[in-house]
């Protein structure tokens, strides 16, 4: 019997595989069956969204979501895409693209197309495209049930082996994600975010349901993709270009078409998990030390101020709104590198950090964090976006770009001091009755203005608070020999529950050492 590929290299195979549906023959002896051509470009699909918006909401059916629940977890796990039947696996992209199957938690279908020449076919789904188990309830759905999502392997001419590493990954809703110097999956993005922590409202998750694949030339190092965004408040149009650098770089234009008004619209979201780190741990919680994809929201203000603000997980969801006026960058990071300070095998120390570069003039509004408290850290539980000052009314159309950095660290760091550590407990001095209602904290700076501080010279903490009142304030350097790295603290008294809004830089004279801290306590009495 012959082998696939010798089949396939047969005229008489190329003509019988174009009478099943397999419309382009270089896709053709790929394996993978094509709808008929449709004419496509990004613009033709922003006026498709613009008249979807017009129009009500119709959620995507769902194929025969019987079938698709019985999918749960563990069966989902057990369907493999085949590599061989990878869209470009042999060219002529260097990045093969790979599918997710449906199952409990995706039924929604997300239709594929390959964009050439001005032309679009849909990849028409197959079950014979998957290797699943015999008696997996996957084999009962129906033809042409569709996709969950898909992710881009590695090069083919890349030292990793393709078939065994992504390196882009969109799935469930508009979620996507992308691995960062480190080779190490952590958060995710979405094309956006609606009505996140609105009271009396319920979120909205707009799905991309479908998404386009431009054919690329032999040997890019981009990729380029459309989606086609569609939800009850939204339609939208988005491209994605895509670079495999020593980070992932994305270039994003969205257009966005509101179908109603929507309380909370955030623009270039990103969701991570932050259960807890040095700062504060519950005794006996958990073994590992620290548990966290991100540590802190780094921002960089359109006036110029570098901003650190750690994460928390707090008693209760909170909102933070940070103002601001056509920001430079803000992103969540992962500063700590250091895998002793989390013990665990799923390299915590090697999760992405994630910086949104605005291109073009955003205008007014604000950069939001969203925290959500968590006992575990399956749970995704911050948010941050950027939200625009004018209310998302319905009728409105608005377009963003945006280059997003998935790094080790940010990609224009700051030449001041930067904060490496927030610890804090309780207040008072070491060896005496330590006193009620009192908190001591701990930030530690690093950075090169602190190296060529003259011998003697200390550098002093200019703090405010919005509430409450410091005491016991004492800056010095590390004990560790490292040059550049002290640490200041303080103690905070304060009285009731509400949170308190904390500020702190080193400065020396006029000049100004390190980026601004900012935290978020939570009293507990």
């Amino acid at each position: 019997m012959l082998n696939r590929r010798q089949f396939l290299q047969t005229a008489t195979a190329t003509a019988a595989l174009a009478a099943q549906g397999f419309s382009s023959p270089a896709l053709a002896q790929q394996g993978l069956k094509m709808g008929s051509p449709a004419p496509f470009s990004f613009e033709d699909l922003k006026k498709r969204a613009e008249a979807m918006a017009r129009t009500a909401y119709t959620a995507p059916p769902s194929p025969s979501p019987d079938i698709l629940y019985q999918i749960d977890y563990d069966a989902h796990g057990k369907i493999r895409f085949k590599t061989d039947l990878a869209l470009w696996a042999d060219g002529p992209s260097e990045f093969p693209v790979t599918f997710f199957h449906m199952g409990r938690f995706f039924q929604k279908p997300v239709r594929m197309h390959v964009v050439e020449g001005g032309q679009a076919r849909e990849i028409v789904y197959d079950t014979q495209y998957f290797d699943m188990p015999a008696d997996s309830p996957a084999r009962k759905l129906p033809d042409n049930t569709g996709f969950a999502g898909f992710r881009f392997q590695e090069s083919r001419n890349g030292r990793l082996d393709w078939r065994k590493n992504d390196w882009v990954a969109f799935l469930g809703a508009s979620y996507f994600r992308a691995i960062g110097e480190l080779y190490q999956y952590g958060l995710s993005a979405r094309g956006l975010a609606v009505d996140v922590a609105v009271h009396g409202r319920p979120e909205e998750f707009p799905d991309f349901t479908h998404i386009y694949f431009e054919t690329p030339k032999p040997g890019s190092d981009t990729v380029t993709i459309y989606a086609l965004l569609d939800g009850p408040s939204v339609a939208g149009a988005y491209r994605f270009v895509m670079q495999r650098a020593a980070a992932v770089i994305m270039d994003l234009d969205c257009a966005l078409y509101l179908r109603k008004d929507i309380a909370r619209l955030g623009i270039a979201p990103l969701t991570s998990m932050y259960w807890y780190s040095e700062k504060a741990k519950t005794t006996a919680i958990d073994w590992r030390p620290e548990i966290h994809d991100s540590d802190g929201l780094a921002m960089w203000t359109g006036a110029g101020e570098r901003i650190w603000r750690p994460l928390n997980n707090p008693p209760r969801i909170i909102t933070s709104a940070f103002s601001d006026e056509n920001p430079r960058g803000f992103g969540l990071l992962q500063r700590d590198r250091n895998f002793d300070h989390y013990l665990d095998g799923v390299y915590y120390d090697r999760r992405p950090s994630l910086w949104i570069e605005p291109q073009g003039t955003w205008g007014r509004g604000s950069i939001q964090l969203v925290e959500i408290p968590t006992d575990d850290e399956i749970h995704d539980n911050i948010v941050a976006m950027w939200v625009p000052a004018e209310p998302a009314r319905a009728g409105q159309a608005m377009e963003f770009r945006y280059r997003m950095h998935w790094a080790a660290n940010e990609p224009y760091p700051t030449p001041l001091a930067h904060v490496i550590a927030t610890r804090f407990g309780n207040g008072g001095q070491a060896g005496t009755l330590r006193p009620k209602g009192v908190r001591k904290f701990m930030v530690e700076f690093i950075g090169e203005p602190l190296t060529r501080l003259p011998s003697g010279v200390i550098p002093k903490p200019v703090l405010t608070a919005s509430r409450g009142e410091f005491s016991n304030i004492l800056t010095e350097a590390v004990p560790n020999n490292v040059p550049g790295h002290w640490r200041t603290q303080f103690d905070l008294t304060v009285t009731g529950t509400e949170p308190v809004e904390m500020r702190c830089y080193l400065r020396s004279g006029d000049e100004v050492l390190s980026e601004t801290w900012l935290y978020q306590h939570h009293p507990t009495f």
